[in-house]
């Protein structure tokens, strides 16, 4: 199989996972430049693109290879390192796995072993509690993590961080995970995302090794477990998680979960895991605060080399202020546009970037607030649009918020299926395509779906 023909079934799997808008931001920009039996190189257009890539999407990237494949692939980064320059970005920097022949990018080798192969803790080194700043926000969180990071498995068991996107969960299970291993050199650590362990527990399910699965979680001393929430309506999954919990948390090892949610606000999942979580520690991450906002801005404009004034960087944490992604991507866009149009940094060029910004960035959407919404206009109950209900007005009901949930976030079929009426990954598949058709040939349901739509959006 060639690269391109590869990373073309890649995608059109990845496009039932992701919001249409992600992909065009972060999968289309990707070119696949070389394919064999053991790894697979992308070409990708920066460093800063590399790694959000590599923070947001591995797993995915990962997994999704080794669903066209069937083989657990090494995966390689080629960075373009210097777009400006007109012989495509030579430089003398070299990494791993680069070759003189191809010095115009750097390579990155990211590898993902499955759980019956050789153990990897799947940590990133980049995040550790040197570059985790300390405030208000996640004080409570961080001191928590610190003291499992010097005696894991003693107190603290299991730890459940939640809050918002982009508040520093994945980074504070990272740096934890990396000081446990500093400390506790034998200690097996390891960090997965819960998409990718229900993608290794399904396949492990069709190739009869669910047992190795099993052996493999119960045999580490730490594990980190990243968006719990995303087991939602997944009851296999959950079942065997609920085993492995029991079987670590009896032996004294130490469990840490994230989720975007307090225990008590999940959905989706059974009762007996809920009860576990609370356990331990539940501990919020809430928005960063002004402090942590500045701070977090300083570091990264010292880090990309971007002169910032410190009237601009007040400015940009004054009105930048929900996710640590956001502060970060500012940077970035301000040192893009400087380069490309060959402009110092000034307080007018700040502005219009995160006036642009924040204008882009709308309020979150959930599937809860467009179920809300979807309810509210045709003046029915939520438990009326989940039932198993075939009345034409409830149907309805039901189909736009599944069209609407797959339009305004970034879950899967699967997913928005679990939590709209417990259907499965086909039915929201054919819904939304279904719905798709009515928008051009149905007045009455496009002029319903663009009014409820613009109470969501303004809400």
């Amino acid at each position: 199989m060639e690269s391109k023909v590869l990373w073309s079934k890649c995608l059109d799997i990845i496009k039932d996972n992701v919001n249409d808008k992600t992909f065009g931001t972060w999968f289309a920009p990707i070119v696949p430049v070389k394919y064999n039996d053991s790894d697979f190189t992308i070409q990708v257009p920066s460093q800063f693109f590399y790694e959000y890539i590599e923070e947001q999407f591995a797993d995915l990237i990962h997994a999704t290879l080794y669903r066209v494949t069937g083989k657990n692939l090494v995966l390689y980064y080629r960075v373009v390192v210097d777009p400006s320059n007109k012989k495509g970005g030579l430089t003398t920097r070299q990494s791993e796995g680069a070759t003189k022949a191809e010095p115009a990018v750097q390579e990155t080798k990211i590898g993902l072993t499955p759980p019956a192969a050789e153990w990897k803790s799947n940590l990133n080194p980049r995040f550790n509690f040197d570059n985790f700043y300390e405030s208000q926000s996640n004080l409570l969180a961080r001191r928590v993590g610190e003291t499992i990071a010097k005696e894991p498995g003693k107190t603290f068991n299991p730890l459940y961080i939640y809050g918002g996107s982009g508040v520093g969960k994945t980074h504070l299970c990272h740096a934890i995970g990396n000081k446990i291993t500093e400390l506790y050199p034998d200690k097996k650590v390891v960090y997965i995302s819960s998409h990718l362990f229900q993608v290794q527990f399904t396949d492990s399910s069709r190739n009869n090794t669910s047992n190795d699965f099993i052996n493999f979680y119960q045999g580490v001393d730490v594990l980190i477990v990243d968006d719990i929430q995303e087991l939602a309506g997944k009851e296999k999954t959950q079942n065997v998680y609920f085993h492995i919990f029991n079987h670590l948390h009896l032996l004294g090892k130490q469990i840490i979960l994230t989720s975007d949610k307090a225990p008590i606000e999940l959905k989706g999942l059974e009762e007996r895991l809920i009860t576990r979580f609370k356990w331990g520690m539940p501990a919020e991450m809430q928005k960063p605060d002004f402090e942590l906002r500045r701070k977090i801005l300083e570091n990264k404009a010292v880090k990309e080399n971007v002169k910032l004034t410190g009237e601009m960087l007040d400015y940009i944490a004054e009105n930048v202020k929900d996710s640590i992604r956001d502060l970060e991507g500012i940077v970035t866009s301000l040192l893009a546009h400087s380069l490309a149009y060959k402009h110092n940094i000034d307080f007018s060029l700040v502005e219009r970037v995160v006036k642009k910004f924040v204008k882009s960035e709308s309020k979150q959407i959930t599937i809860e607030k467009i179920q809300d919404t979807v309810c509210n206009y045709f003046n029915l109950d939520l438990k009326d649009v989940n039932s198993k209900s075939r009345k034409r007005e409830i149907v309805l009901a039901r189909q736009i918020s599944m069209f609407l949930s797959k339009k305004h976030t970034d879950f899967s079929f699967s997913h928005i299926g679990s939590i709209i009426g417990k259907r499965d990954h086909a039915t929201v598949l054919y819904t939304v395509r279904l719905i798709t058709d009515y928008l051009k040939f149905n007045k009455t349901i496009r002029n319903q779906v663009l009014e409820i739509e613009n109470i969501l959006l303004h809400s």
